[in-house]
């Protein structure tokens, strides 16, 4: 009986132990934290935050760029927000973003480096890196694109090569309802295929057709709640299942598919001979094979190349599919467009960049669709270098930075009807007129390298698609313009009618 009572005892004992202990390692916990999140002296002003968690109650993953406007107009153009380890400060006004991202971007150049980011590419490529490797890869990148034709004759007459194949694909729809999507995308990404690559891939290539769905789904995944939750905990979520891990998967599976182009590469590589992005890397590799703190080596290089076909494929097909979902919902501005075109080109000549001045009301309608659409709404994201003084506020080094750009092209002060789709905002007299307040692009030394390209193709591609066809939503089906949440703003799934322009009045 004692004996009994002695184990009952000392099993309580263990137990109010073990909860002590645990309750002693969750207070500590708690502390550590409230104590590791204590904001600085003159930081921004922001909204509570749980532990652990930080400010993901108030923003959600629903419509998170919207619901921050409503913090923004609480606590002001510099808004501090917590997520996890990740002190987030939110820059609103084209005041403060000039000065973010112009006169002390000495201090803004860096990207963040989150855990995902560091599982997935570490300190390579151009889109991410910081520092030395990504001025090496810019420098590079940039003088790369130009001799492959960016800004050249050459490039402009792939566009137009690569039109020709999405109208003939457009055409064998005979007018019935189809999805755009992927059509699109594949076009939009033949033509940076063709300067990494060397060449382009059919519209039915099954093996690409796979490709684009996992860029597709790495774009839509990416922000979601499991995503987030790995950058806060990743030595958990690591073992838990969830769209990370398939997060995860896409991206090896990209990389992959580069290291077998690489490979193909190499084995007809001829240095005297360069065809496209992938030889004149190898050929820069070569050139510093001996030099061990060198940038140019293959991990660079398959970052490099998943950069280049990630930002040429997804920015501009979304921006399209936007535009021809725009015009079909609003069908006097899609008529005002292809008035425009008959009258300037006609019917059978070829749009080209040279058109621009001359078609400015299509011009306009594009600018339009770019800041509606804003697929960018929060603009990719920096890392403060070094302690820096904002408008006031203290902003240490390692804070992250974003830019509003939903608030600055969705400002009543500068756009009177900020949410009607209203070309006339591009417009002055008739002639094209452009405005401080539409940064698409971003700003700066870390601007999109690839802008010039963006604006022709999407010049080029709209201008082309509305003069052979007319888009309608199909019969007793109502079109939305709800968005898919992911890295870039898309439209929800959908289908259009294209009407050949022939037979469009019929």
């Amino acid at each position: 009986m004692l004996a009994a009572l002695g184990s009952l005892a000392a099993a309580l004992w263990a137990g109010l132990r073990l909860r002590t202990v645990l309750l002693g390692a969750f207070a500590f916990l708690f502390i550590a934290d409230f104590l590791k999140r204590r904001r600085p002296k003159n930081y921004p002003p922001g909204p509570w935050s749980l532990p652990f968690i930080g400010s993901f109650c108030q923003l959600g993953f629903e419509q998170p760029h919207l619901k921050l406007q409503q913090l923004v107009k609480k606590y002001g153009n510099l808004l501090s927000l917590q997520f996890g380890d990740l002190n987030l400060v939110t820059v609103t006004g084209l005041p403060l973003i000039k000065e973010v991202l112009v006169h002390q971007e000495q201090n803004f150049l860096n990207r963040p480096m989150t855990p995902i980011r560091k599982h997935v590419s570490k300190n390579n490529g151009v889109i991410m890196s910081s520092g030395l490797n990504w001025k090496e890869q810019r420098r590079f990148v940039l003088t790369t694109l130009r001799n492959f034709g960016l800004g050249k004759k050459s490039l402009e007459e792939r566009i137009q090569e690569e039109v020709h194949h999405l109208t003939e694909a457009i055409k064998e729809e005979k007018g019935h309802p189809f999805d755009p999507h992927f059509k699109i995308n594949n076009a939009v990404s033949n033509i940076i295929c063709s300067v990494t690559f060397g060449e382009r891939f059919e519209y039915e290539d099954s093996r690409f057709k796979e490709l684009l769905k996992w860029l597709d789904e790495i774009m839509y995944m990416e922000t979601s709640m499991q995503c987030q939750l790995y950058n806060i905990f990743p030595w958990i979520m690591k073992f838990l299942p969830g769209h990370h891990q398939t997060v995860f998967r896409n991206w090896e599976k990209l990389k992959l598919f580069i290291y077998c182009m690489i490979e193909e590469h190499r084995r007809d590589w001829n240095p005297a001979e360069m065809r496209d992005f992938i030889d004149a890397y190898l050929n820069e590799m070569a050139k510093n094979s001996g030099n061990a703190a060198s940038s140019f080596h293959e991990e660079n290089l398959i970052s490099s190349t998943l950069d280049l076909f990630l930002a040429g494929t997804e920015t501009t097909s979304t921006t399209l599919r936007w535009a021809l979902l725009y015009l079909a919902i609003n069908p006097e501005i899609q008529e005002k467009v292809q008035a425009e075109i008959d009258r300037v080109i006609g019917a059978s000549q070829q749009p080209s960049t040279a058109d621009r001045e001359r078609l400015p009301y299509t011009n306009a309608v594009i600018h339009e669709v770019q800041r509606m659409a804003n697929i960018l709404p929060l603009n990719l994201p920096r890392e403060v270098s070094a302690d820096t003084t904002v408008a006031g506020y203290f902003l240490p080094k390692g804070t992250i930075l974003t830019t509003n750009l939903t608030a600055l092209h969705r400002d009543p002060a500068e756009w009177a009807t900020p949410d009607t789709f209203n070309p006339e905002y591009f417009l002055e007299k008739g002639q094209f007129k452009k405005r401080e307040s539409f940064l698409p692009f971003s700003l700066g030394k870390r601007a999109c390298p690839g802008e010039h390209l963006a604006r022709t193709e999407l010049f080029i591609f709209f201008t082309s698609l509305l003069q052979k066809f007319t888009f309608r939503p199909p019969k007793n089906e109502k079109l939305s313009l709800q968005f898919r949440m992911g890295l870039t703003i898309s439209p929800v799934k959908h289908r259009l009618c294209a009407i050949p322009r022939g037979d469009a009045a019929e």
